[in-house]
């Protein structure tokens, strides 16, 4: 299954200012996966897991000297680990945070030893330990996307049209019909990587059903790992009613009376570090980098997968399959949900994705942009539309409010077309955007073709 962290893997492999990597996102996005196949290319690979061989704890504890690490290692994999042709892998690297710190010596004295980490819940070890600064780099790792979900549809010609079509002309509709079915697809199955295989194999929405349930138990049975005793009901609360709460801004008030923001707010941080959940932030919007005028007050939430909030609101996914035009009308803020997943999954992976949205309080005249996106050196705003409607108030309040703003970008049901300051996109054209505005991203999805 190719991923688009792929082509960054590659680039790291043969620069001559890499460093040590962490592959970093939650459980279950495909990392260990993706690391394994990566480790193909080279000679050899020698991968060690940390929770679950115990023996390799103890290599960590005593010396953080590289050369005394990596034999130590080789003895006990009975593998050679030759520098330069080979490839170390720590998985699970959070199960002994000082293998973390190791990482910085790998570079500072063995820097010619590929090294990669990975785990679940490694956001939490580096909390506690820190980041080696300068010496160690990350790579952050979502759900599949729709582009992702396409390769894995071996729908390569589907992918070039997608990435090459010139948004003045409209597509051919039925091909534009294909493609919002296919949006569909990836709307009922998602973009966890066991579903996508599961659809893959067999398209049948029945025999990948499980699936979803397993990755929600599986989140939830992490609670224990990294929260206090006191604090697992809150995050309970908080992990049902999440995907209730998508496209309106967060009042911790809806949650219950009875439940204060005291106790709640640190859970949902807890969700934040264990990357299940992204904040969306208000920001007025007025300047680069975005976050600079963000309010860390006000934010929407999203989960991290527009299909694992369905099951968890035990709405019928079939819906997109049967009839996706109509579903995307019913079905506003999951739409908006994916377009928000589809713009973290397309983030150029050195750096976490964060999203931002704009939203005007004035009585009687409120608006809100559901996001708003930088595209070079510009303040984009983003509208999401679930249907054929035409209505862009919020937006022209916006670029009225921004003049330093050329264009605002819509996404919808309808084809592609420009009319005075509106860009419209298909929701299946999320990438073409954000390629646009960065050619790395862009090799890198033309390469999942």
């Amino acid at each position: 299954m190719k991923r688009l962290v792929d082509h960054f893997l590659h680039t790291w492999k043969t620069s001559p200012l890499r460093q040590p990597l962490i592959v970093r996102g939650a459980r279950q996005v495909g990392k260990t996966h993706t690391v394994r196949a990566f480790g193909k290319t080279f000679s050899s690979c020698v991968e060690i897991n940390l929770e679950l061989r115990p023996e390799f704890k103890e290599i960590f504890e005593t010396n953080l000297d590289p050369h005394i690490i990596s034999r130590k290692i080789s003895v006990i994999a009975d593998q050679p680990i030759i520098p330069g042709q080979t490839l170390l892998f720590i998985d699970e690297i959070q199960a002994v945070p000082n293998a973390i710190i190791a990482l910085r010596y790998f570079y500072e004295m063995m820097p010619e030893l590929h090294v990669i980490a990975a785990g679940s819940l490694l956001d939490f070890a580096i909390q506690q330990v820190g980041m080696p600064v300068g010496r160690v780099a990350s790579f952050y790792m979502y759900p599949l996307s729709f582009i992702e979900f396409l390769s894995a549809m071996n729908a390569g010609i589907s992918i070039d049209e997608i990435l090459s079509h010139d948004i003045t002309s409209e597509i051919a509709p039925i091909i534009h019909n294909k493609f919002l079915d296919l949006v569909g697809q990836y709307l009922a199955i998602g973009g966890m990587p066991q579903a996508v295989a599961c659809w893959q194999n067999m398209q049948d929405l029945y025999a990948c059903a499980d699936i979803p349930f397993r990755l929600i138990d599986t989140y939830k049975q992490d609670f224990n790992k990294y929260a206090k005793e006191h604090q697992l009901h809150y995050l309970e609360v908080l992990f049902k009613h999440i995907p209730r709460l998508l496209g309106k801004k967060f009042k911790f008030s809806v949650l219950g009376e009875d439940i204060r923001k005291r106790e709640l707010a640190p859970c949902l941080d807890l969700l934040v570090t264990a990357n299940i959940v992204h904040k969306v932030f208000h920001s007025g919007a007025h300047g680069i980098p975005i976050g600079a005028d963000s309010d860390l007050g006000k934010f929407k939430v999203l989960c991290i997968d527009v299909a694992l909030s369905q099951f968890m609101l035990d709405l019928n996914v079939g819906d997109w399959l049967l009839n996706p035009l109509e579903a995307f009308v019913n079905k506003g803020e999951l739409v908006e949900a994916f377009v928000g997943q589809e713009l973290l999954a397309y983030t150029h992976p050195r750096a976490k994705g964060q999203l931002y949205y704009w939203q005007r309080e004035v009585r009687d005249s409120e608006a809100e942009v559901d996001y708003v996106i930088q595209q070079k050196s510009q303040i984009i705003p983003v509208e999401v539309k679930s249907g054929k409607g035409t209505t862009l108030k919020s937006m022209n309040l916006f670029l009225d409010a921004h003049p330093q703003s050329p264009y605002g970008i819509r996404f919808s049901s309808n084809n592609y077309s420009v009319h005075e300051k509106v860009h419209s996109y298909p929701l299946y054209a999320v990438a073409k955007v954000m390629a646009e505005s960065d050619p790395e991203v862009k090799k890198a999805l033309l390469g999942l073709r």
